[in-house]
């Protein structure tokens, strides 16, 4: 049989102004460009040419490149392999929370394989856990002035749309809880894109003294925050897991004091109990004990405290704390909590509470995907569904309106007893309420009044649930849980 065109004989000549390395492995010549003048590119002339006595050997630190052995020092100080020098504000596992002694087994059964008998065991501490528990949420659903021309933009296609009204209403009920306004810090976890920082940013105008801290693993691209050229707002983007981050060691809130406003929009599982742990614990908690503005200063400036504190009303002075507030209020849309972890989950104590531990919750964690998949997706669909969750996974993800939900034998299986789908939705909708409720026991106790509220239309997004927390000083009973 002929060879193709695309794997050459080693008779066959490179093609113009490329290498004239042949890779053995490949059966076809190296397509590198080279230099004028030159025969290879730089990975293979030291292997190639014969009159080069320099030897290239693989680099250390990523053996998917060569570089020249007498040039090895100067090449481990520039390679982008080698590790980076560690930010002040990353302190390793930080916001990790502590590790459990009772951990859990290292191979737990699908829930597919579990007994009609444990199965239905399993569902009756779920049920009996979620007792008095309120099922159904209070509609927050809102919008805000500043996305209404994006809004009624006729460019829009069906997921834009989908976004902005998600947004929209995040904005609103942020305005609601009086967080919009100058002299203060939003600190934006899993920030994508950083949409919902810059509509912020939108609808404050021209208010003063006004950051942004967006929070990202990873890299993105499009970044919105790039557009903003405001004399009175600062982004700064930070590249970190919230797991080791610690924001009083950034200078930005370390200098200016600023109150934070903790925002997530579709903040993935595990990310929000990180996000609620680094605002409460690793920053308020210190910021507490190190207060070192003297009380005298506070009193001469009373005003400005005043301004400082979005919660502060008129004729209400009492409800205005004497000392600073270091955390004004937390805004987060919840998500994927079949991506939540037992390490890092802050409503451990709940749990306990209520004689649950690490193995349920894992099974909790794994049904409550119910809620959103159930066994309602065709094979076809499932198809598409994969399909595009391979093009996207190169993007941000900040939207999973199809809950985040990945199409797995938890999910789609035939189960023990034969639930319905309908079973299964409402046995998924009780698993997330159970473990959002933990987090709202975590706040409390940690001086927050917590609420969660539908905030948007569940034809928009299946996650549909928002988590608002105020300090207690500062609650009212529109947002009192």
């Amino acid at each position: 049989m002929a060879a193709s065109a695309s794997t050459p004989h080693t008779t066959d000549f490179p093609a113009e102004g490329r290498c004239s390395y042949y890779v053995e492995k490949k059966k076809r010549f190296c397509r590198m460009v080279v230099a004028a003048g030159k025969r290879f590119c730089g990975e293979h002339a030291g292997a190639a040419e014969e009159e080069n006595a320099r030897k290239r050997i693989l680099c250390p630190l990523d053996p998917k490149h060569t570089v020249y052995e007498d040039q090895l020092a100067k090449h481990l100080k520039k390679c982008n392999s080698r590790e980076k020098p560690k930010p002040d504000f990353f302190i390793q596992d930080i916001n990790a929370g502590l590790k459990d002694e009772t951990e859990i087994p290292e191979q737990l059964v699908p829930i597919s394989s579990l007994s009609e008998e444990q199965l239905e065991n399993l569902i009756k501490k779920l049920r009996r856990a979620s007792e008095g528990l309120n099922s159904t949420l209070k509609d927050q659903i809102m919008s805000h002035p500043a996305l209404h021309d994006a809004l009624n933009d006729p460019k829009n296609g069906d997921s834009a749309t989908k976004h902005l009204k998600q947004q929209a209403s995040i904005l609103g009920n942020i305005e609601k809880l009086k967080l919009l306004g100058p002299r203060r810090c939003f600190v934006e976890f899993g920030a994508g894109k950083g949409k919902l920082s810059h509509w912020v940013d939108i609808a404050l105008k021209d208010a003063e003294k006004v950051h942004f801290i967006l929070v990202e693993k990873v890299t993105t691209r499009f970044k919105a925050n790039g557009k903003h050229r405001k004399k009175n707002s600062v982004f700064e983007r930070l590249q970190i897991d919230i797991q080791h981050l610690c924001l009083n060691k950034i200078p930005l809130l370390s200098k200016e004091k600023l109150p934070v406003v903790g925002i997530g929009k579709h903040l993935c599982g595990v990310a929000t109990d990180l996000a609620l742990r680094c605002l409460v614990e690793t920053y308020a908690a210190s910021c507490e004990e190190r207060n070192e503005e003297p009380l005298a200063k506070r009193r001469k400036n009373d005003k400005t405290d005043k301004e400082i504190n979005p919660l502060a009303k008129e004729g209400n002075e009492k409800n205005v704390p004497e000392k600073w507030t270091p955390v004004a209020g937390i805004v987060i849309a919840l998500c994927c909590h079949h991506r939540c972890d037992w390490r890092h989950y802050v409503g451990k104590e709940y749990f306990r509470a209520l004689g649950l531990g690490a193995v349920d919750f894992h099974y909790f964690q794994r049904m409550s995907s119910w809620a959103t998949c159930g066994m309602r997706k065709t094979s076809l669909e499932a198809s598409n569904v994969t399909s595009k969750r391979k093009d996207k996974h190169s993007d941000d993800s900040e939207e999973h309106d199809d809950g985040g939900c990945r199409i797995t034998d938890d999910s789609t299986e035939s189960l023990p007893g034969l639930l319905t789908v309908e079973e299964k939705k409402k046995i998924g909708h009780l698993c997330k309420l159970l473990i959002d409720q933990g987090r709202v026991e975590y706040l409390q106790q940690k001086g927050f009044s917590p609420a969660l509220q539908y905030y948007t239309d569940p034809l928009v997004s299946l996650e549909n649930v928002l988590l608002t927390a105020l300090p207690n000083h500062s609650s009212s009973p529109e947002t009192s849980a």
